[in-house]
């Protein structure tokens, strides 16, 4: 399970920052001390004057033509991997489909190259109030939908607030501080923010989809539906079968194809996403054709699985891609919700059994480091003893989380490789034991008397080869531990009502992380059905430091808070930290061109390609 809030590319969604109050020219001073700005950004000047071109990392001139089919790699709001039934992607019910948000326009859309940074896309200026409680979104007037009717304020008014009412707690969690959103002219929209509002309460506005009030007026927004709501971006859907594919033709007559933000993007005529619920077939149907970009994310099948033709002869392309991107944190998480993970030290006792480095050599060929972090690989991750910054933000909260936070963070020590630690295994009996756990007969029992059980969860049978050892490991201890796989439809329904012991998810990670921790780690989150906090974290000290990450106004101020809840989440032992990459893994039929650089954010796969016609037609396609 993997679920992203990420910055908005060219197919993609994003809601981070503050609002910068410059740029690299000084914003024009309006009436009333109002500020009038081309861009947001966190915590300082934009990287982009007002009369930007293009982004660096595009080809301006791209041509625009041919196919790019593939899966769905990362999920948000109610989409799932395996199946769809609903074409809206943002309410709670349904299963949404792959490549809705190409269909969308925003007020704004992010620089791959910038960390926290929105530049007009629907809007063309943003004006805010001293006290940044207000802004003014100003519409540029030729902005239409697909029908070709006009996109005005009363539009985008409407669509924060069914967002904000009825969307998938993905959405309307981020909106909570939103006051009021009214359309004060027909190009003109006014958005309030509740006091003490977050850091990016405004850019999450500025990153929300726009839909057609006239073509939602009489439509039941909660209902799932295979009608394709009105949009306004680049891509239309063209054909579709439910649970098996969705197809997306190029908008002709898309009205902001022209725009900075938008050139050298959208390069492609169709858009095709093919859905497979076992990724073997999937390959299959990459190495015949059917998919002709594919990110890879098995190990064994990178190793071993591309010696065939297609690859030998030069139609294919296997290559690793650097990924600037802030890494994710993957995981197995642990249901708290439940008596059995209640304490700890339970917690932290089964992670000991998880032997990395033997799976890592044995079953992903030692393609992979340790994930330790919730801010792998960044300024954000805590390392060593806390500095002063982090004290000063700890201390008042000493005695309400754990003493460790105040040493060196946690990380899983590291195995003999045996796949059976014998020194660790013990580590973990001891821990158990003294957790108030006992043993009958070999048969692990909680303090409740009840048998130790765990069940592990879910949709695919991807990771036994990495869970079964895991698992062995468990047993050694008289914890009955196993494996369930469920479909599509009855893992999203569990985990969405928190029936489950253990799950594996990755959580993309994010450059300024903001008010989408509330999503995964607030107090309020774990008792809200549907929501992303799937370990169930609901801890007042959590609570003040997601807080602190929220309302940080500088990027020192920032990446303090990050480090010290860091300190606090991996002292809570709420997840078995599992592995992560440097690179993507990518592999594509050769009919595709690309720029001469990548975002320095991402890869630039596939957002920034496009079709060659003279290699396509070179290896017959």
């Amino acid at each position: 399970m993997r679920f992203t809030m990420t910055r908005r590319g060219a197919l993609k969604w994003t809601a981070a920052g503050l609002l910068a109050c410059g740029g690299v020219r000084p914003p024009t001073a309006l009436a009333e001390d109002w500020v009038e700005t081309h861009g947001l950004s966190s915590f300082g000047d934009l990287a982009l004057p007002p009369d930007f071109k293009h982004f660096a990392y595009v080809k301006p001139d791209a041509p625009t033509g041919g196919l790019l089919s593939l899966q769905i790699t990362a999920t948000s709001g109610n989409q799932n991997f395996d199946t769809f039934d609903t074409l809206n992607i943002f309410s709670k019910k349904g299963d949404g489909a792959a490549g809705m948000s190409a269909t969308f326009d925003a007020l704004m859309s992010g620089n791959g190259d910038e960390p926290d940074s929105l530049y007009g896309l629907v809007a063309r200026a943003v004006r805010y109030s001293p006290d940044k409680r207000s802004y003014r979104f100003l519409l540029r007037p030729e902005a239409r939908f697909s029908d070709g009717s006009k996109l005005t304020a009363a539009d985008v008014a409407f669509s924060l607030g069914v967002l904000k009412e009825k969307a998938h707690p993905t959405y309307s969690q981020l909106l909570s501080e939103v006051e009021s959103v009214e359309a004060e002219a027909e190009d003109v929209v006014l958005a309030r923010f509740i006091a003490g509002r977050s850091r990016d309460a405004h850019l999450v506005v500025g990153g929300m989809p726009i839909f057609s009030a006239a073509w939602w007026q009489g439509r039941d927004f909660d209902a799932a539906t295979l009608e394709a709501p009105l949009g306004s971006g680049p891509y239309k859907v063209k054909t579709f079968e439910q649970g098996r594919f969705i197809e997306f033709a190029l908008d002709p007559h898309y009205w902001g194809k022209d725009l900075p933000v938008n050139v050298g993007a959208n390069n492609f005529q169709r858009l095709r996403f093919e859905y497979y619920r076992e990724r073997q077939v999937a390959f299959e149907a990459f190495k015949a054709g059917a998919i002709n970009f594919h990110q890879e994310y098995t190990s064994r099948i990178w190793a071993n699985g591309y010696d065939f033709a297609a690859v030998k002869d030069g139609r294919i392309t296997k290559e690793a891609v650097h990924n600037g991107a802030p890494t994710g944190s993957q995981g197995w998480y642990f249901n708290t919700r439940r008596d059995a993970f209640k304490d700890p030290r339970v917690r932290e006792a089964l992670g000991l059994c998880f032997d990395f480095e033997w799976t890592n050599k044995n079953v992903m060929y030692s393609s992979y480091k340790r994930v330790v972090s919730y801010f792998q690989n960044s300024a954000m991750e805590s390392v060593g003893p806390p500095g002063a910054d982090e004290l000063a933000i700890l201390e008042p909260l000493r005695g309400k989380v754990p003493d460790a936070a105040f040493g060196e963070p946690y990380a899983p020590p590291v195995s003999d490789g045996s796949g059976s630690d014998r020194a660790l295994l013990r580590r973990a009996n001891e821990m158990l034991l003294a957790a108030g756990c006992t043993r009958e007969g070999g048969v692990l029992r909680l303090p409740s008397g009840a048998v130790f059980a765990i069940e592990f969860l879910d949709s695919s049978d991807v990771f036994q080869p990495h869970v079964a050892p895991f698992q062995q490991n468990l047993k050694k201890l008289g914890i009955d531990a196993h494996s369930r796989i469920v479909d599509a439809a009855q893992f999203k329904s569990r985990t969405e009502n928190f029936d489950f012991d253990v799950v594996a998810s990755a959580f993309g990670g994010a450059s300024t992380p903001g008010a989408e921790l509330r999503v995964f780690l607030s107090s309020a989150s774990a008792a809200m059905v549907g929501s992303r906090n799937l370990p169930g974290v609901a801890d007042p000290a959590v609570d003040a430091l997601v807080e602190k990450i929220v309302h940080a106004t500088t990027r020192a101020e920032l990446n303090a808070a990050c480090r010290a809840l860091d300190r606090v989440l991996r002292a809570g032992h709420y997840w078995v930290p599992m592995w992560y990459n440097d690179d993507a893994w990518l592999a594509y039929w050769d009919a595709f061109s690309r720029p001469e650089r990548q975002p320095k954010l991402g890869t630039g796969a596939p957002d920034t390609w496009w079709w060659d016609e003279e290699k396509a037609k070179k290896i017959g396609l």
